[in-house]
C-alpha cells in the first residue's frame, strides 16, 4: 500500500499499488476493494472488480466522497464514485507526456501523490515531469509548478523548479510540496 486519504466519516482510502486496486477501510475495520482485481493490471474504466488500474499511488477524496487515484504506471488521474465506479479523468493510458490540456489530451509522467482542495480542484505530484500539476473539477490541467524535463530545485519568485516532487498536500490556498531536496510552499491558483 502507498497513498491513503480520510473522509468526513471516516473511512479510509489506500492505495493498494502491487494489488493494482483501491481499498476501503471502514470505521469499524471492515476492509473491502473499493475498485480493481487484486493482483490484475490493466486500465479499465468499469464498475467495480470490473475496473482496472496498473500500481495507484496517491489516494484523495473529496467533501462529496469521490476518491481520486493516481495510477502511475498507466500514467493517467482516475476517479471513483460512492457506487465504484472509475472513470479517467486526465490522461490517456500508456501515453506519458507533460501536456497541458482538458480530459485525455493532457499527459502525464509517473503521476503520484495527489491532494484535494474545498474547490474540488486536484494537485498532483508529476514525479518524472519534474512538475505539480493542478486539475479544476472540469478536468482541465494546468501546470502549476515546475518545467518538464527540468529536475534542478531552484525556490523564490516563480518560477520555481522542483526535483522528483512525490507527494503534495493542500491548505488554506497553498500546497505544500515534497520532492527529492526540499519541500516547497506555493500558493494555489
Amino acid at each position: 500500500p502507498y497513498g491513503v486519504a480520510i473522509d468526513g466519516s471516516g473511512n479510509v482510502y489506500v492505495g493498494d499499488n502491487s494489488n493494482h486496486t483501491i481499498r476501503k477501510i471502514t470505521s469499524t475495520g471492515d476492509v473491502t476493494t473499493l475498485a480493481g482485481l487484486a493482483g490484475t493490471s490493466g486500465s479499465t474504466d468499469d464498475i467495480g472488480s470490473v475496473a482496472r488500474s496498473n500500481s495507484p499511488y496517491g489516494v484523495a477524496v473529496d467533501a462529496s466522497g469521490t476518491v481520486y487515484a493516481t495510477d502511475t504506471i498507466t500514467h493517467t488521474l482516475r476517479t471513483i464514485n460512492s457506487s465504484g465506479t472509475v472513470i479517467t479523468l486526465a490522461g490517456t493510458s500508456g501515453s506519458p507526456g507533460s501536456t497541458d490540456g482538458s480530459g485525455a489530451a493532457a499527459r502525464f509522467n509517473y503521476p503520484n501523490g495527489l491532494a484535494v482542495d474545498v474547490n474540488g480542484d486536484v494537485y498532483v505530484a508529476d514525479t518524472l515531469n519534474h512538475t505539480v500539476r493542478r486539475i479544476t473539477s472540469d478536468g482541465v490541467v494546468s501546470t502549476l509548478v515546475g518545467q518538464a524535463g527540468n529536475g534542478t530545485f531552484t525556490a523564490g519568485d516563480l518560477p520555481a523548479t522542483v526535483n522528483a516532487p512525490t507527494s503534495v498536500a493542500v491548505m488554506g490556498g497553498k500546497v505544500y510540496i515534497a520532492s527529492r531536496n526540499a519541500v516547497l510552499k506555493v500558493q494555489a491558483k
